[in-house]
C-alpha cells in the first residue's frame, strides 16, 4: 500500500473558455469537478497505475462532503480526518485557444489542535503496512510550519520511505528531517538554496538532508541527484496542454518506481512520461494513457555525473 498525505485538500474546478480576457465576461464551454490537492492527485494517478493507494489528510464542511463523495468513485481508499472548517476550492481556467491555464487557490480551513492530534494518530496507524508515503502540498492555516518535518520523522521511525513535495519554510524544515526524496521545482530550489543553476541547486538541496532530490524543470523534464548518481530526464518534445497536476503525476511515477525498486533512470522515465501525459489530459490527477505508454520509449535520460 502507498499512503499519500494532503493536509490542504480541495475540490478542483476546471473551467474551459475559448479565450481568457481580463476584465471581460466569459462563456464557459466545459466544467470539470474533481477531488484535488497535490496528494490526492498523486493518489489517483498511482491507483490508475494499479497500486493500492490510501489517502489521508483533512476534509470538512459541505465542500469536504463533495470531495469525499467524488473520492468514493475512485479506487483510492479514503482515510481523511474530518475538520470543522470547510475544505477549500481551487479553480483552473483553461484558455483553449492558447492552452494557457490560470489558477485560483483558496487558502483552506483553519485546523485546530485537536484535529491535528487526530490526524497524527490516523497517520501513525496508517504507516503500519505502508510501502511508502508521500507528503504533498501546502499547509492549511493553523498547522505549524514544522508539520512535515514531524511527519517525516514519524515515517522514518516506522521504517517507511518518505517523499516530500512542498515549498518555502515547510520544505526547509522538512528536508532537515532527512526524507528519502524531495521533489521541488526550480523556483522552490532557488528559494531553498539561493542557487539559480539547477544542477548546483539540486546538489546543494541534497546536502541539506534528503537522500535524493529530483528537481522539476517544467517542460524540460527532471534533474535528479541521488546516492547512485546524477541524471537528467527530458520528454522528446515540449507538450502543449493543461500543466495543472503534471508535477503530481511525476511524484506518482517516482513513488511507483520506488516501491517497484526500479533503477533510477527507469523511475525518471516513468515520472517524465506521466508528467507529459498529464499535460495532455483535461484535468489534474489523470493522464492520457496511450500518450504515456508511447512516451515511455522516447524519454531521454542522460547521466550528468557521479553521486556526490
Amino acid at each position: 500500500m502507498i499512503l499519500t498525505v494532503t493536509l490542504n485538500t480541495a475540490v478542483d474546478l476546471t473551467y474551459r473558455v475559448p479565450a481568457l480576457t481580463p476584465h471581460a465576461s466569459h462563456r464557459v464551454t466545459q466544467v470539470i469537478e474533481r477531488p484535488g490537492g497535490k496528494g490526492l492527485n498523486v493518489a489517483r494517478v498511482l491507483a490508475a497505475l494499479g497500486h493500492e493507494t490510501v489517502a489521508t489528510g483533512f476534509a470538512g464542511g459541505a465542500t469536504g462532503a463533495v470531495l469525499r463523495e467524488q473520492l468514493a468513485a475512485t479506487p483510492v481508499r479514503d482515510e481523511l480526518v474530518e475538520t470543522e472548517g470547510p475544505t477549500r476550492r481551487t479553480v483552473a481556467i483553461v484558455d483553449t485557444a492558447t492552452g494557457d491555464t490560470t489558477q485560483l487557490n483558496e487558502p483552506g480551513p483553519s485546523v485546530g489542535a485537536a484535529e491535528w492530534t487526530a490526524f497524527r494518530t490516523r497517520f501513525t496507524e496508517l504507516l503500519d503496512g505502508a510501502a511508502a508515503v508521500a507528503l504533498c502540498g501546502s499547509l492549511p492555516p493553523g498547522i505549524h510550519v514544522g508539520a512535515y518535518a514531524e511527519l517525516v520523522r514519524l515515517a522514518r521511525t516506522a521504517g517507511v520511505p518518505v517523499l516530500l513535495d512542498t515549498s518555502g519554510e515547510p520544505l526547509r524544515r522538512g528536508i532537515a528531517a532527512r526524507p528519502d526524496l524531495v521533489k521541488p521545482n526550480a523556483d522552490e530550489l532557488a528559494q531553498l538554496t539561493g542557487a539559480r543553476d539547477p544542477l548546483r541547486a539540486t546538489r546543494e538541496a541534497r546536502g541539506r538532508g534528503a537522500r535524493a532530490v529530483v528537481s522539476s524543470l517544467g517542460p524540460e523534464g527532471l534533474l535528479a541527484a541521488t546516492p547512485e548518481g546524477l541524471w537528467r530526464a527530458a520528454p522528446p518534445a515540449p507538450v502543449k496542454g493543461n500543466p495543472t497536476g503534471a508535477g503530481d503525476s511525476a511524484v506518482a511515477g517516482l513513488l511507483s518506481g520506488l516501491v517497484d525498486d526500479t533503477p533510477w533512470p527507469d523511475r525518471l522515465t516513468r515520472a517524465v512520461a506521466l508528467s507529459a501525459a498529464t499535460v495532455l489530459s483535461p484535468v489534474a490527477g489523470e493522464f492520457d494513457r496511450p500518450a504515456y505508454e508511447e512516451l515511455l520509449s522516447r524519454v531521454k535520460v542522460t547521466e550528468e555525473g557521479a553521486a556526490g
